[in-house]
């Protein structure tokens, strides 16, 4: 690895905007990184203080010894698979920009389906006082970004980590939500004894076995509390589900994410607990990613 960092360190001022992208995407697509010109253009983004359309416009504009210093600082790290997004310490999200913090789930696109659906669901009520319950709240992407969208609606976001409720109470702030918005630590749902009108949370998933198995930019950057879901990658859904009997309206929906293949199992344990599945959304590449019920008539 070494000798890569070196290679990303021989950029310098002198060197065009073009070039730089050149060498960076050359030096990552040697260390594994699949979208390497893509992640090239956005760290020399950062790096120079330019966008995309000043890269187009003025593509052998020279870089300047500053930008060079810390595109090859950038390159390093992402030529060792450390996540683009932490290294800028920023993540968009929905239509949002969220701060990214060590120790704290990284948001994935594939987070923004329960969003999708979650919004769909409340189509109608959208300028209601809707009560919102986060579990596992991590960097609070999912109440954000339904915060923004539900003007009249206050959230309750929980995660049993500091660091993650440090970070999704920053991003509230950063998002211009604070004021209608609660964190509380604790473990999933045992710290609330409120009703809501929607209950989301993506919790741990991965099976345990598969963890060391995970690319480089998610076993080595996020943190395994947040990774780790038991022995078939469904005891967390269990215990949250669990609990949605006595924490949900009699109108309201539960929203989860699902890892690839557990949708079935996740209609499963909901049924079990006695809530009826009302819909399922899948992402971009087609996995049932977000699954919504509700509590069964003889309960609401």
């Amino acid at each position: 690895m070494a000798g890569k960092s070196g290679a990303a360190a021989a950029l310098v001022g002198s060197a065009t905007r073009a070039q730089a992208v050149a060498a960076i995407s050359k030096l990552l697509a040697s260390s594994g990184v699949e979208e390497a010109r893509f992640d090239a253009r956005a760290l020399l983004f950062a790096a120079a203080g330019i966008t995309h359309a000043e890269l187009v416009l003025e593509p052998d504009a020279p870089l300047g010894e500053d930008a060079a210093q810390r595109l090859n600082l950038y390159a390093a790290r992402r030529a060792s698979r450390e996540p683009v997004s932490r290294i800028l310490e920023t993540r968009g999200f929905w239509t949002l920009d969220l701060g990214v913090a060590p120790g704290v789930l990284d948001p994935r696109a594939d987070t923004e389906t329960v969003v999708d659906l979650a919004l769909r669901l409340l189509s109608n009520r959208r300028n209601d006082p809707l009560a919102i319950l986060d579990l596992g709240s991590g960097s609070g992407a999912i109440v954000c970004a339904l915060l923004s969208e539900l003007p009249r609606a206050f959230g309750v976001a929980v995660d049993v980590s500091a660091p993650a409720c440090a970070l999704t109470k920053a991003n509230l702030a950063r998002c211009g939500v604070a004021d209608r918005a609660r964190v509380v630590r604790g473990r999933w749902a045992t710290a609330i004894r409120s009703r809501f009108d929607l209950v989301v949370s993506n919790p741990p998933y991965v099976k345990s076995g598969e963890i060391d198995g995970l690319a480089p930019e998610v076993l080595l950057h996020d943190p395994r509390l947040a990774l780790d879901g038991g022995d078939d990658g469904l005891e967390c859904y269990r215990e949250i589900i669990r609990a949605l009997p006595c924490r949900l309206a009699p109108d309201g929906f539960a929203l989860v994410e699902a890892g690839a293949e557990q949708a079935r199992g996740i209609v499963e344990i909901f049924a079990e607990a006695g809530l009826e599945v009302e819909a399922t959304a899948r992402d971009v590449e087609g996995h049932e990613r977000a699954v919504a019920a509700r509590l069964a008539k003889t309960q609401a």
